[in-house]
């Protein structure tokens, strides 16, 4: 775009000698000039600052729409309980977020492995980011601590909740963003030089930045707490603990697809951006929307597979499967969302169906218990969606992202070679081994110190009772096994008042 910008020694010769003080008026056209384009430069920063703020606030509506889904998936009887860590991720993630984790991740300058700026804020915003930005990187952080939540759900102490959110939020999450996110990051493909095989990771908005971090680390949570009682039985064949609400489950489901459009789109961080010289109808704002309609096929391609895939092989249709399968797709998509055709996001959803389905397969052979199948969405399907980036990103769509490096590699399938899945290679194998080795030996401690699990008594009876004073419904089940256990424990009083009995909600399990 030609520059507003101009001098009076710029205008003066075209105008007649004869013109009376022909510098003046120069000077006086300049000024306008210099008007326009100021006020031209502070509506383009008002509308990229406007649309990061509204993507920030669809990302932080997911935080809901995990709420919802952990609610419906757990037992009602621990409704109460995950319900309130959801909230805790947010708030406890606020503040070790701001306090550390925006500095580890996005302070600059800094070296390769971590950022070392901007401690609480301090000398921030800069003119390379500004407040929203910070919002915007601390819904994803939060994002990845709801992940990990879902793992350990029924059965996990609310300290230790507290000790891995802070934890994760503020130091092991910041510093993969910053990894691959930052333009001082060691993988990062906004490096000005030295790119990591020439390309540098291409996760767009986090397939293994957000959800594989939340996923790996909920596995070794899961892992190291053990499945909750009752979900393998003493010949060690797994018994379905189902969620007491398919209806919160859809909900939450659909809350998080209407987030995605925050998650994915709102990665370009700016819509008021054209491609080449402007005054064209393509620019930033149709790579948005284009990211949005990959996003959506992938979603519904995993959605619509794991219907017909679960139908064939358990022989009934079951909602909670295809909301899986809708996240599952989303997951995956988020890595090459930006840079792939929407006949590959197709290709991406019916893949990521087949590999939830797979590694919950997996799961059950290993007796590995997760409620929300967190590490086998998240993690798994956010692997495959890094190697699908590698596999399928398209030359033109991966400069326009990623300007300023001409001959950059790009997708092996789209004829770019494999330096690029090479790299997306490297950044599974990191993710998956700082993980390890940051939230394994957390949650091996908290173990090991007695803070990580409930009791077992606490646990059957339902930690909405025994932890946090009550039932999140008002309802009273004769049948109710874990209701009698707490009469016989004295947990709970025995005039205690309850509904009539028409009112009465389905009976939490034991």
């Amino acid at each position: 775009m030609a520059s507003l910008s101009c001098s009076a020694s710029d205008l003066a010769p075209l105008f007649s000698s004869n013109t009376a003080n022909v510098t003046a008026v120069a000077n006086y056209l300049c000024t306008r000039f210099d008007t326009i384009a100021n006020k031209l430069s502070d509506t383009t920063y008002a509308i990229d600052n406007t649309y990061l703020l509204f993507s920030a606030y669809l990302v932080f509506a997911m935080q809901l729409g995990f709420a919802m889904l952990c609610a419906g998936s757990v037992r009602a009887k621990n409704t109460m309980n995950i319900m309130l860590t959801n909230v805790l991720d947010a708030a406890a993630g606020g503040l070790s977020y701001y306090l550390f984790g925006f500095a580890f991740a996005f302070g600059s300058p800094s070296n390769g492995f971590i950022g070392r700026q901007f401690f609480g804020l301090t000398d921030y915003p800069k003119p390379t980011g500004d407040y929203s930005f910070f919002l915007y990187q601390w819904a994803f952080a939060i994002a990845a601590a709801g992940i990990t939540s879902g793992s350990i759900a029924e059965r996990t102490q609310f300290v230790a909740y507290l000790i891995y959110s802070s934890f994760l939020t503020g130091f092991v999450y910041p510093i993969v963003s910053h990894w691959f996110w930052s333009s001082d990051g060691w993988a990062s493909p906004t490096r000005t030089s030295d790119l990591l095989f020439g390309s540098g990771v291409i996760d767009f908005a986090g397939s293994g930045v957000v959800h594989m971090v939340g996923g790996i680390a909920g596995l070794w949570g899961a892992f190291i707490e053990g499945p909750r009682v009752g979900r393998f039985d003493q010949a060690g064949r797994s018994v379905v603990l189902r969620g007491h609400s398919a209806s919160l489950v859809v909900l939450g489901s659909f809350l998080l697809w209407f987030g995605w459009y925050g998650f994915n789109p709102g990665s370009f961080l700016t819509i008021a951006k054209s491609y080449g010289d402007g005054g064209s109808y393509y620019g930033q704002w149709s790579a948005i929307g284009r990211t949005a309609v990959t996003t959506t096929l992938a979603g519904c391609t995993a959605a619509l597979t794991t219907l017909f895939s679960k139908r064939l092989l358990v022989g009934h249709w079951n909602v909670l499967d295809v909301c899986n399968g809708l996240l599952a797709g989303f997951a995956a998509i988020t890595s090459g969302c930006s840079v792939v055709e929407p006949w590959a996001a197709i290709i991406c959803g019916f893949v990521a169906s087949w590999v939830l389905i797979g590694c919950n397969k997996l799961a059950e052979k290993l007796k590995y218990d997760d409620p929300l199948e967190a590490a086998q969405l998240h993690g798994g399907c956010g692997a495959w969606g890094v190697l699908f980036t590698g596999l399928f990103a398209t030359t033109s769509y991966v400069n326009e992202v990623y300007p300023g490096q001409p001959g950059r590699p790009y997708g092996l399938f789209m004829g770019g070679g494999g330096k690029l899945l090479a790299a997306q290679i490297v950044q599974i194998l990191v993710v998956s081994g700082w993980v390890t080795a940051t939230m394994g030996p957390l949650f091996y401690l908290l173990n090991k110190l007695k803070l990580l699990r409930v009791s077992r008594d606490d646990e059957v009876v339902g930690m909405d009772m025994t932890r946090h004073g009550g039932f999140a419904y008002a309802y009273h089940d004769e049948g109710d096994q874990s209701i009698k256990h707490a009469y016989m424990m004295g947990k709970i009083e025995p005039n205690i008042e309850t509904p009539p009995a028409n009112h009465s909600l389905p009976s939490a399990d034991v």
